[in-house]
């Protein structure tokens, strides 16, 4: 996937962290296929990815479509799995959190856990957005300025897409300073409010079928529609992997 620009946990922690020691933000994207359908749908999504200055692969088909295409150092980079180490990461430098979208119980516990996990943690805001917040509006912007008011370096959103995206973007235009991370259901995780597959099922790549399954109505259009981009997908990797080849 050409919108893939880290390959790994590893060299994005590095960055954000070069960044943050540079006074410089970032807006960080975890791709998957859902997010791939939006963007094929929704102009605005798709010109808040490419304002984002790092894309991961959250989802094993795009990681398989990377290395289809010819990309083998392209990783699995879970957005809710880089809460833990973006945290430790805040607290070993001194770079306090923002936590933005959810609920406030929600935010709040997540917020008591990480900082107990992670001695040293401030967790500067916690902001929760009523039901319809509009990321595009004046009160996305008096909420962005809060989270810059509040000393945070480093703002989570947990909006969901495209709303956590676009809100993403757009703070980091208004807020060049700040870093924004996108990880949906993470602190709902974390929290404890919601409760993510088991391990073995992640490792399986079975994930998806555990989710639809606990939520049948909700997902099952969506995941059809993740379904039904591949076979287009994997043209375009195995296309992208020949002309390669042949220069």
């Amino acid at each position: 996937m050409t919108l893939v620009n880290f390959p790994t946990e590893a060299a994005l922690l590095a960055d954000m962290e070069a960044r943050l020691a540079q006074g410089r933000g970032f807006a960080v994207a975890t791709l998957n296929l859902d997010h791939v359908v939006k963007l094929r749908r929704n102009p605005a999504f798709l010109a808040a990815y490419r304002a984002h200055t790092h894309v991961v692969a959250d989802g094993n088909p795009i990681v398989w479509m990377a290395r289809l295409s010819g990309r083998g150092d392209v990783a699995l980079v879970p957005g809710s799995e880089l809460i833990a180490p973006v945290a430790a990461m805040a607290a070993r430098i001194g770079a306090p959190l923002a936590f933005l979208g959810s609920t406030e119980p929600v935010l709040q516990a997540a917020a008591a856990q990480l900082k107990a996990d992670h001695p040293g943690l401030e967790v500067a805001a916690c902001l929760a957005p009523p039901f319809g917040f509009d990321p595009a509006s004046a009160a996305a912007d008096a909420l962005l300025d809060q989270v810059a008011a509040s000393g945070a370096r480093i703002c989570l959103l947990a909006l969901g897409a495209p709303k956590q995206e676009l809100l993403a973007a757009r703070g980091l235009a208004r807020h060049p300073g700040l870093g924004f991370l996108s990880i949906g259901a993470g602190l709902d995780f974390i929290a404890g409010h919601q409760t993510r597959a088991p391990v073995w099922v992640r490792r399986i790549a079975m994930e998806w079928l555990w989710r639809m399954l606990s939520n049948p109505r909700r997902l099952a259009r969506r995941y059809l529609d993740c379904a039904l981009v591949l076979p287009s997908m994997t043209v375009t990797a195995l296309k992208t992997r020949n002309g390669g080849a042949g220069k």
